[in-house]
């Protein structure tokens, strides 16, 4: 048989433990399940089959999708969408067959794979585990537009149409 005050005690000890739980965040709260502390996120532990290149911080984004680029499973490109509804890239997923570590940074292999580098700038440097960390290309704002590169490319790219319909003005 309980006493009254051990009655009160408990409750006490309750409202406590509840007012902890409430302020606890939800990876704190999974953490101090049983199970939840040999649970370790996703690639921190180096054991998956892709290596992570976040662009991007997460928290600038509301969802995300993850898009096959090229042959399935090389390359990977996960895109978040903004809240202002606007969708941006903020990781590329590259296959471990068709690249490797060398020292600190990531080298990839494949030509084909090689193509995502075009949206990364500088060295694709180590974090922990499968993922590392690079800078998005620059942006350029629309005042500079069109680029000398886009204007090259505009130019070849009606040549290339002149040159389709003289053809088939003969054929």
């Amino acid at each position: 048989m309980i006493t009254s005050k051990q009655k009160i005690a408990a409750k006490k000890n309750i409202k406590k433990a509840q007012d902890v739980w409430k302020k606890m965040t939800h990876r704190q709260h999974s953490l101090s399940q049983p199970e939840g502390r040999m649970r370790q996120r996703p690639g921190s532990t180096g054991k998956g089959m892709f290596y992570r290149v976040e662009v991007r911080p997460k928290r600038e984004f509301t969802s995300f999708r993850v898009q096959d680029v090229g042959r399935k499973g090389e390359l990977e490109r996960v895109a978040g969408r903004r809240s202002s509804g606007s969708w941006d890239t903020v990781a590329w997923l590259v296959n471990k067959r068709k690249a490797h570590v060398s020292g600190n940074t990531l080298v990839v292999d494949d030509d084909k794979v090689h193509s995502f580098l075009k949206q990364v700038r500088g060295k694709i440097t180590h974090i922990k585990g499968d993922i590392f960390s690079a800078h998005p290309r620059k942006n350029v704002p629309e005042s500079e537009k069109p680029t000398l590169a886009q204007r090259r490319a505009r130019a070849l790219n009606i040549q290339k149409a002149q040159l389709a319909r003289r053809m088939m003005v003969y054929a």
